[in-house]
């Protein structure tokens, strides 16, 4: 096996010395993502998969119905209650049932991801973001690879739509070509704020934002250095959005954010790397100790 190289035109993904047949892909689509750091697939997903997706993630729903504060797994708004349950997140769902697993570990989305980082590629881990009707949390302008850094820029994110979203929805929202500018102190100070600073935000061309809606099914996906956000949902029906991160092989991470989880960067396809590849550039590291973004961003200290 040829070692493969990361080209400086395309810091995006690895590209092989030898050109491999795409599985799910255009070569365009490939550029694409090269040049703007995301894509967006209509009714990528088959329907048997998101019913399963849906009967699984309702049972999670009826377990948070007796809680009061948010735990390790269950991230709650703060009008939360057991009539009308506001679900944050769900923390790490490949951990949680095998359904998760098999979506994330087999299903297409695998196929896609090789497409876009090439044939060795590692599972890193899993959430599912609900964004309750009415009103669920805004997640600032941020990047990624802060949070979880690795030695290159590899590392992509896929979400998929678990049900139809419109643009009132709070969908995410990413900033063309963000990913290959600059990466952001996401620090204020000696604290972690997990997000672009208004100084920041105001030197980008949010107004440039692409809000990729669709129906259940779509899926998006985009570099771990590109620039997104998502506004609170403004409709009358959750938006919840399964989301999984992955990694060339040769992308070895700086912390243990997922040492306790048993699917964190773990090998689901191809070989595993014997040399480990360094971007030049350098990468801002978040403190190990597990929040989730909107416990950081919205600081409600609900949990130390």
């Amino acid at each position: 096996m040829r070692t493969p190289i990361a080209r400086a035109s395309e810091p995006t993904r690895v590209t092989d010395l030898d050109q491999r047949p795409l599985k799910v892909l255009r070569p365009e689509q490939v550029e694409r993502y090269a040049e703007d750091g995301f894509l967006a697939l209509a009714s990528l997903i088959e329907s048997d998969w998101i019913e399963r997706l849906r009967r699984v993630t309702q049972t999670f729903v009826d377990r948070a119905r007796a809680l009061r504060e948010p735990n390790a797994i269950f991230d709650l708004e703060l009008d939360h209650t057991a009539d009308a349950p506001r679900l944050r997140r769900l923390t790490s769902p490949a951990d949680l049932h095998e359904v998760y697993w098999e979506f994330m570990s087999t299903s297409v989305i695998v196929d896609l991801v090789e497409d876009l980082i090439g044939p060795d590629i590692k599972f890193h881990h899993s959430k599912l973001n609900f964004k309750a009707p009415r009103g669920g949390e805004e997640v600032k302008w941020h990047q990624d690879i802060q949070f979880w850094p690795h030695t290159n820029y590899g590392p992509l994110t896929v979400g998929v739509f678990l049900e139809d979203v419109s643009d009132e929805m709070g969908n995410v929202g990413f900033i063309p070509s963000s990913h290959t500018g600059e990466l952001y102190d996401q620090y204020d100070g000696a604290n972690w704020r997990g997000c672009l600073s208004d100084r920041d935000v105001a030197r980008l061309s949010v107004e440039s934002a692409i809000y990729p809606a669709g129906p259940a099914g779509t899926v998006t996906v985009h570099n771990c250095r590109t620039v997104h956000g998502s506004a609170p949902n403004l409709s009358a029906r959750e938006r919840p959005l399964l989301l999984q991160t992955y990694a060339p092989a040769d992308a070895f991470t700086y912390t243990d954010l997922v040492k306790q989880s048993p699917r964190g960067d773990s090998l689901i396809r191809g070989a595993a790397a014997q040399w480990a590849r360094h971007d030049p550039r350098p990468c801002q590291v978040g403190p190990s100790r597990v929040r989730t973004i909107f416990e950081v961003q919205q600081g409600d200290g609900r949990r130390p």
